[in-house]
């Protein structure tokens, strides 16, 4: 424990999601009480037993747990009371079904960070996303000078929903006098905390080896651990470098064939049968017209991006791990888990 943190109250939205609970068990690693928001109190045990994993169950029996859902305006100014921090990264995702995902990400960004501003936090952290810095250039590097413009369009909107509400964000931060930072994630991998209650990223590796698709799209992502981006926000949230500013987090490029590609080599007992035939373009276009995800990533077929992490690395003294270790290490934890099951 950083006696330095001790009484430090941090709040982390979205207590049961993938990333979030990665931040609570660092928080709590280093000395700082954690107070997480969930839409239902009945999830508290859920939280406490996957932070357990890695945080030691004495340090998840002292989580705080407040009720607040990202639609409505109750609890929120409850959850923020006294907090000296806010990570702000319950965001919905582009798998949940039904969900006005523009609406619920810009409403839930406001409220979060409207209570925040009305508590007095030292600082706001918010989980953005990569792609509210794209160029649009394969050959232009992303960088946190870049601001992506929406789409507009129904099957671009996860990543609408990450550009407005991060435009929000700095609106209401310069409105307020908040003080706030933007953590931009690519494509996140990496072992899961808990038994998951939902589908999320790694559903690309596990369908992999459960060799569900018989062959991989010409399709490709900036792919960068759920644990590197956990530990981003924490160094983002304290560091004074890091006041008002967006900080990037990626790995490296990486194909669809790249990835099966290190499976197979590298687990091969458990990975031999992962395809490594690429699906012909055609085949996926012709499957977007029913499929939404892969309405969802048509755009991407055969683009890559570049992305320059360099600010977080130079400024925060961020040091990701390698994106193959990322890769077994998900996969790894994935195979532990249907063993399980």
């Amino acid at each position: 424990m950083t006696a330095s943190h001790v009484g430090e109250t941090v709040l982390v939205t979205g207590g049961t999601g993938y990333l979030a609970s990665w931040m609570i068990a660092g928080l709590l690693q280093r000395g700082y009480r954690v107070r997480t928001t969930i839409r239902s109190l009945d999830k508290a045990l859920q939280v406490r037993d996957a932070v357990s994993e890695q945080a030691g169950g004495q340090a998840a029996g002292t989580i705080e747990f407040a009720a607040a859902d990202l639609l409505g305006d109750d609890g929120w100014d409850e959850a923020a009371a006294g907090a000296d921090y806010v990570l702000h990264t319950a965001s919905p995702l582009p798998f949940d079904a039904g969900a006005d995902l523009i609406t619920t990400a810009r409403e839930g960004t406001r409220r979060v960070l409207g209570a925040a501003a009305r508590a007095g936090v030292r600082r706001a952290v918010l989980t953005s996303s990569g792609v509210t810095a794209d160029t649009g250039d394969p050959d232009t590097p992303a960088t946190e000078t870049t601001w992506t413009a929406p789409s507009g369009t129904p099957v671009r909107a996860y990543p609408d929903s990450k550009i407005l509400a991060e435009r929000d964000a700095w609106e209401l931060a310069a409105a307020t006098g908040l003080e706030l930072t933007a953590v931009l994630p690519t494509f996140m991998q990496g072992p899961m905390l808990g038994t998951p209650n939902r589908p999320g990223t790694v559903e690309i590796i596990r369908r992999l080896l459960a060799r569900e698709i018989p062959a991989v799209p010409n399709i490709g992502w900036n792919i960068v651990d759920v644990r590197d981006i956990a530990e981003l926000h924490i160094l983002a949230m304290t560091s004074p470098a890091a006041a008002g500013q967006r900080f990037l987090g990626s790995g490296t490029f990486l194909w669809y064939r790249d990835i099966a590609r290190i499976l197979r080599e590298k687990l091969p007992n458990e990975a031999a049968k992962v395809p490594v035939r690429t699906m012909p373009d055609i085949v996926v276009k012709l499957l977007a017209r029913r499929n939404p995800q892969m309405a969802m990533v048509r755009s991407e077929l055969g683009r890559t991006r570049l992305v320059d992490s360099g600010k977080a690395r130079t400024q925060l003294g961020w040091h990701p791990r390698p994106t193959e270790q990322t890769i077994i290490d998900t996969a790894t934890a994935l195979i532990a888990e249907s063993r399980q099951g």
